[in-house]
C-alpha cells in the first residue's frame, strides 16, 4: 500500500485536513524534478563541452542552485508544520481541559458516594471509597493564543454531553441520580477521552513518519541532503514532536487508564488497560471500515473516468428479456458454440477409435474455451481431467491398448499432472519471490540502469536488456511490472508530447516477451516444452540457444524502435536513474548464493542424474532454503501464481490423454504426409509461422499446450528425427508472438500504462506498427540463428 493511502487509511477522519499533505508534497517534488530536468536539458543544448564535464553521477544543478530549489519545498513543509503545530496545541488544550473536568467530576462522584456510605453505615467504620482528587493530575495551561480551531465531531459530541463545571461548586445533575447511571456516564466519558488521546498520539506518530518519508523521497529525487537538516532543525524542535510533549501526552493517557481502573475494575490496572484497548480497537475498526469504503469508492470512480459505457445486447426469451454487455454476449456465444461443437464431435466418427474421437472432442472443446477465455484459464484446465476420466479416453500402455476404467484413469491422470516440471515451476517461483522480496532484482536493475547515461537511445537499449535479464529469473510476468516502476522517474520528467515515453514502454514490453524464452523458468511455455522434450535439455543447452537469440532480437527491435519513434529528435536528454545506495545485507548474500547454487545444479542436472533423477528434485532446494529459514512465509507461498500452475497441470493432463488415446499418433501421421520431403529447417519454419499466428491471438501458454505435443510427435517421425529441436524452436516462437496488446502479459501491462493526465502512452496502433514487425524479426532469428545453434549443439 502506498504511504499516501496509509495516511488516508490510518488518519482520524475528522482530522484529515490537519495531517501532512503527503500527496501534494509528492506532486511538488515531481514538478521540481521536471523543472530541473528541463533546465538541465536547456543547459545541455547550449553548452558544447557538457559531455566532458559531467556524467550520470553529476548533479543537475550546482550547490547554490540546489539550495535555491530547496526553498519552495521547505516553504511548503514549514506551512504544513505550522498547521500541524496549531492543530495539535489546540486539540491538546481541549482534551487536557476535558480530562481535568472529568477528574473533578470523578472526585465529586466519589465524595458523594462516600457521604452516602457514611450515612448508611451503622458500625461507624470508614467505608468510603478512595477519592481520586484532581490535585493528583497536574493541570496544563494553554500555550496557544488565537487561531482557534473547530472542535472535531467526536470531541464536540463529547463536550456536548456534559457542561463545564469550572468556577462553580454546583453538583452535576447526573451525579445526583442513581449511582449506576452516574457510573455508566463516567465510564462512557473516560472511554471517549481515552480514544481521543490515543488518536492524538497516533496523529503525532503518523505525521512524524510522513515527514521522514517525504524528506527521504525529496533527497532521493533531487539528490539532496535535506532530511537530516530539516528533521533536526525544524521537525524535532516543533512542539508536537518534542520528547516532553510526548511524555506529557503519555501521562494523560495513563491518567485515563487509572481513572477507568478506579471506576470499573476495582483498581485492577491491567484489566483496565485491556478493556480500554478493546474499546479503542472497536472504534478504529469502525473508522477504518468507513474510510476503506470511501477509498474503494474513490478508486472505482477514478477507474470509470473516461471509460465508455459498453453496448448492451437485449435477448428476448419466452420467460422475459435478458440484457448482456457486448463482452458477455461474445462469451455466451463462444460457450454455446463450444458446447454444440463438443456434442457434435462426440457423435461424429472422424477417427477409427472411439477414444480418439472423444479425446478430439475434449481437445477442441478446451481449445475454444481457452482461446475465447470464456472462463478463467485455470478453470478450463480443471475441466480437462474431469472429462478425461468420465469419457474414458485413456488406454493402457502395455501394448494391448485397452480402455482404462475410471479408477485406473484417475490414478494415471493425477500422477501425470504433478510431474517434475511442476516442481521446477515451484522452485522458479520461490527464487523469483526471494529476489523480489529482498530487493535483489531491483538493486541489480537500478545499478545497470544507472550506467545508461542520459542518451535516450542508449537508455532504451539498456532498459530492454534489463527487462530481458529480469524475465530470465523472475518470469516475464513480474519483469515488466518491475521495469515499469523503475522508469517512473524518467516518465515524470518527459514533455507531454515526447515520443520517448511510448518508445520506452513498448520497448520494455517487447523485450520482456523475448525474455520469456531466456531460461526454462522464465515462462510457462518453456516448462511445457521441457515436458515434451525427451531427454529434457540442460540449462546450459538452453542458455546456449536462448541468450544469443535474446541479444540479437533485442538489438534488431531496438533499431526498429529508434527508427520509427526517433526518440532523440524531441528529447535529446533525459533524467538519469540513480543506483540504490542501500547496503548489502547478509540476507541478500544468502539469497544470491542459494539462487546461483540452484542454477549451477540445474545446469549440471544431467551430470548428477543418478543422484537427483530430475531437475524437479533440485528445485526443492531453494524451496527448503527460503521457506525453511523463514525468509519466505506461507503468505509468500500463497501468493505464487497458482492459476499458472493449475493451467500447466491441466495442459499436461490433456497432452497425456491425447498421447494415451492414440489421437496424437493419428494426427502426427497425417501431418507427416504433408511435410514429407521437407527438411528440419522447413518444418521448423512452417510450425513457427503457424504458432506465430496462433499465439498472437491467444495465450502463449495455451498455444504451447495445444501445439507442442503435436510438434514433438511429428519431429520424432521424420526421416531425420529432431523432435527436441522442433519443440524448443516452436516454444521460442510462443514467446516471440507480440503483435497485439493481448499477446502476452507484458503487452497487457504496457497498454495499461498512463501519464499523469490519465491518458494511455500506447494504443493498438503502436503494437501493430512495432509489435508485428518485431514478431516477424524474432521468427526469422529463431528459424535462422536459432536453427544453426541448435544444430551445432546436437538438439
Amino acid at each position: 500500500m502506498k504511504f499516501s493511502h496509509q495516511i488516508q487509511f490510518n488518519a482520524v477522519p475528522d482530522w484529515a485536513d490537519h495531517y501532512l499533505p503527503y500527496s501534494n508534497l509528492k506532486k511538488l517534488i515531481y514538478t521540481m524534478e521536471k523543472d530541473r530536468v528541463t533546465d538541465g536539458q536547456e543547459h545541455h543544448d547550449t553548452t558544447t563541452n557538457i559531455s566532458n564535464t559531467s556524467n550520470e553521477y553529476t548533479a543537475l544543478m550546482s550547490n547554490q542552485g540546489k539550495q535555491y530549489t530547496n526553498a519552495p519545498f521547505t516553504t511548503a513543509l514549514d506551512k504544513s508544520l505550522d498547521k500541524i503545530i496549531k492543530f495539535y496545541a489546540k486539540k491538546e488544550t481541549e482534551l487536557y481541559d476535558t480530562l481535568d473536568q472529568l477528574e473533578s467530576d470523578l472526585a465529586s462522584f466519589f465524595h458523594r458516594q462516600s457521604s452516602h456510605n457514611d450515612e448508611e453505615s451503622t458500625l461507624g467504620e470508614d467505608t468510603s471509597a478512595p477519592v481520586h482528587r484532581s490535585a493528583d493530575f497536574p493541570r496544563r495551561e494553554s500555550t496557544v493564543d488565537g487561531d482557534a480551531l473547530p472542535a472535531t465531531v467526536i470531541s464536540q459530541n463529547l463536550t456536548d454531553n456534559y457542561c463545564s463545571y469550572e468556577n462553580t461548586t454546583a453538583v452535576p445533575a447526573w451525579v445526583k441520580n442513581d449511582g449506576t447511571e452516574a457510573t455508566h456516564e463516567l465510564k462512557r466519558r473516560i472511554i471517549s477521552l481515552f480514544v481521543l488521546l490515543s488518536e492524538l498520539k497516533s496523529f503525532v506518530a503518523l505525521n512524524l513518519t510522513a515527514f521522514a518519508k517525504i524528506l527521504k523521497k525529496y533527497d532521493k529525487i533531487t539528490d539532496s541532503n535535506l532530511k537530516r537538516d530539516y528533521t533536526n532543525g525544524s521537525v524535532q524542535r516543533a512542539y508536537p514532536f518534542k520528547s516532553a510533549t510526548k511524555s506529557r501526552l503519555n501521562e494523560r493517557i495513563q491518567q485515563t487508564e487509572k481513572a477507568y481502573a478506579l471506576l470499573e475494575t476495582n483498581n485492577n490496572f491491567d484489566q483496565a488497560i485491556d478493556e480500554l484497548k478493546s474499546h479503542l480497537r472497536e472504534h478504529i475498526v469502525w473508522e477504518r471500515n468507513t474510510v476503506w469504503r470511501d477509498m474503494v469508492g474513490q478508486e472505482r470512480r477514478v477507474q470509470t473516468v473516461g471509460v465508455e459505457e459498453s453496448t448492451s445486447v437485449t435477448i428476448r426469451l419466452p420467460l422475459g428479456t435478458i440484457k448482456l454487455s457486448r463482452d458477455q454476449a461474445i462469451q455466451m456465444f463462444l460457450l454455446f458454440s463450444s458446447i454444440i461443437a463438443f456434442v457434435i464431435l462426440l457423435q461424429v466418427e472422424i477417427f477409427p477409435q472411439e477414444e480418439q474421437n472423444r479425446c478430439f472432442a475434449i481437445l477442441v472443446f478446451a481449445s475454444i474455451l481457452w482461446a475465447g477465455e470464456v472462463m478463467p484459464l485455470f478453470v478450463t484446465a480443471l475441466l480437462v481431467p474431469l472429462l478425461i476420466v468420465t469419457l474414458r479416453v485413456m488406454r493402457s500402455d502395455d501394448g494391448h491398448f485397452t480402455r482404462l476404467t475410471a479408477p485406473e484413469a484417475t490414478k494415471r491422470v493425477f500422477a501425470s499432472m504433478f510431474s517434475p516440471v511442476i516442481m521446477l515451476l515451484l522452485g522458479g517461483f520461490s527464487i523469483a519471490g526471494a529476489l523480489s522480496k529482498f530487493g535483489i532484482a531491483k538493486s541489480m536493475a537500478t545499478f545497470v540502469l544507472s550506467k545508461a547515461g542520459t542518451s535516450p537511445n542508449r537508455v532504451l537499449l539498456v532498459n530492454m536488456m534489463v527487462a530481458t535479464m529480469a524475465s530470465m529469473w523472475i518470469s516475464n510476468v513480474a519483469a515488466p511490472v518491475l521495469c515499469f516502476s523503475l522508469i517512473q522517474p524518467i516518465l515524470r520528467t518527459l514533455p507531454v508530447d515526447s515520443q520517448f515515453a511510448p518508445c520506452l514502454i513498448i520497448g520494455i514490453a517487447l523485450a520482456s516477451n523475448l525474455g520469456g524464452m531466456a531460461s526454462p523458468i522464465s515462462s510457462p511455455q518453456n516448462i511445457i516444452a521441457i515436458q515434451n522434450m525427451d531427454p529434457a535439455p540442460s540449462w546450459a543447452e538452453w542458455f546456449t540457444v536462448s541468450i544469443p537469440l535474446c541479444l540479437v532480437g533485442n538489438f534488431i527491435i531496438w533499431l526498429w524502435l529508434t527508427w520509427t519513434y526517433k526518440p532523440e529528435k524531441k528529447t535529446p536528454y533525459i533524467n538519469a536513474i540513480r543506483a540504490s545506495n542501500d547496503p548489502i545485507t547478509g540476507t541478500q548474500v544468502y539469497v544470491a548464493f542459494v539462487t546461483l547454487a540452484t542454477i549451477v545444479m540445474w545446469c549440471l542436472a544431467h551430470t548428477y542424474q543418478e543422484i537427483f533423477g530430475d531437475m524437479g528434485i533440485i528445485a526443492i532446494f531453494p524451496i527448503l532454503a527460503f521457506f525453511g529459514t523463514g525468509l519466505l512465509t506461507k503468505d509468500d507461498f500463497n501468493n505464487f501464481l497458482w492459476n499458472v500452475i493449475v493451467l500447466a497441470m491441466g495442459g499436461i493432463a490433456l497432452g497425456k490423454s491425447v498421447e494415451s488415446s492414440g489421437l496424437l499418433k493419428t494426427i502426427a501421421e497425417y501431418i507427416e504426409t504433408l511435410v514429407t520431403g521437407m527438411t528440419a529447417f522447413q518444418v521448423l519454419f512452417v510450425f513457427s509461422c503457424l504458432v506465430l499466428v496462433i499465439a498472437t491471438f491467444i495465450s502463449h501458454t495455451v498455444a504451447a499446450l495445444i501445439v507442442l505435443p503435436i510438434v514433438a510427435e511429428v519431429g520424432s517421425r521424420m526421416e531425420d528425427p529432431k523432435p527436441r529441436m522442433l519443440v524448443m524452436g516452436t516454444a521460442f516462437m510462443c514467446s516471440a508472438a507480440m503483435g497485439l496488446p493481448v499477446s502476452g502479459f507484458p503487452n497487457m501491462n504496457a497498454i495499461a500504462q498512463e501519464n499523469e493526465l490519465g491518458q494511455p502512452y500506447l494504443t493498438t496502433k503502436d503494437f501493430i506498427l512495432n509489435g508485428v514487425p518485431s514478431s516477424v524479426f524474432a521468427m526469422l532469428c529463431v528459424t535462422t540463428l536459432g536453427y544453426l545453434i541448435m544444430t551445432l549443439i546436437g538438439l
